[in-house]
């Protein structure tokens, strides 16, 4: 390395990461890992599934025949791109999961970490 600045940068974990808000990895912290041939590889740390009791019940959705998480997800929240939130609240880690089993209850939830009412 040549350059003094990256030298220093490439010693330390990075605290900022370009997730927006709505990302499931927002606010998740990012390092680096220097290879020892000198190559710096950055990464985002590993991120947990939250305790179910971190989200407030809206109501339950029974899942119908060839439903699909994003479409649920549109439906309740208003963005596809928001299924990550159903799965965390079912503690599922792959969205298909969500929607395998036709018949099963699935929770919809407030975003992690917002009471409800019944905290009101």
């Amino acid at each position: 390395m040549n350059d003094p600045l990256e030298s220093i940068f490439s010693h330390v974990s990075l605290k900022t990461n370009a997730f927006p808000a709505a990302s499931r990895y927002h606010g998740i912290e990012t390092a680096a890992y220097n290879k020892p041939d000198g190559e710096t590889i950055n990464y985002i740390r590993r991120r947990f599934i939250p305790p179910a009791e971190r989200f407030s019940l809206l109501l339950e959705h029974t899942v119908s025949q060839g439903q699909r998480v994003d479409n649920i997800t549109s439906d309740y929240l208003g963005d596809p791109e928001q299924f990550w939130r159903i799965c965390d609240s079912n503690n599922v880690l792959h969205p298909d999961e969500i929607t395998e089993i036709t018949g099963r209850r699935i929770r919809i939830t407030l975003p992690e970490g917002i009471p409800g009412i019944n905290h009101a």
